[in-house]
């Protein structure tokens, strides 16, 4: 016996949501693994080059720790800014610092360290 229409409706509608189902699932699988950049900006700031910075040094000296500063004041020549920004790809927590050096002429007076970022230091 001859399948009818409607059992021919049936079986394509079927063969239909078999293949959407099919198409479907492997581009979502696909859509979890997307690759995220690192965004890293300003100076590599280590912990113990941080500290060794300290009132009395010369400014080729905290160059010489620090590298050169991410920000000069041409109005605040005594004013060095270290900043550091990484948000790796994979996490959704930034690790942000930011260092403040102050001279009187070419000695340090003060060192400001982790200024939360945004704030006026």
């Amino acid at each position: 016996m001859a399948p009818s229409a409607h059992q021919r409706r049936l079986r394509s509608l079927g063969l239909v949501l078999r293949l959407a189902i099919l198409l479907t699932v492997p581009a979502g699988l696909l859509g979890g693994c997307v690759y995220r950049l690192d965004v890293q900006q300003g100076n590599l700031l280590d912990q113990t080059d941080i500290e060794a910075v300290q009132a009395g040094m010369t400014r080729s000296q905290v160059r010489y720790l620090l590298g050169t500063p991410l920000a000069v004041d041409p109005f605040k020549p005594d004013r060095w800014d270290y900043m550091y920004y990484l948000k790796p790809g994979t996490l959704s927590r930034a690790t942000q610092r930011w260092v403040i050096v102050r001279f009187d002429g070419d000695i340090v007076r003060e060192v400001n360290r982790d200024v939360p970022l945004g704030s006026q230091g």
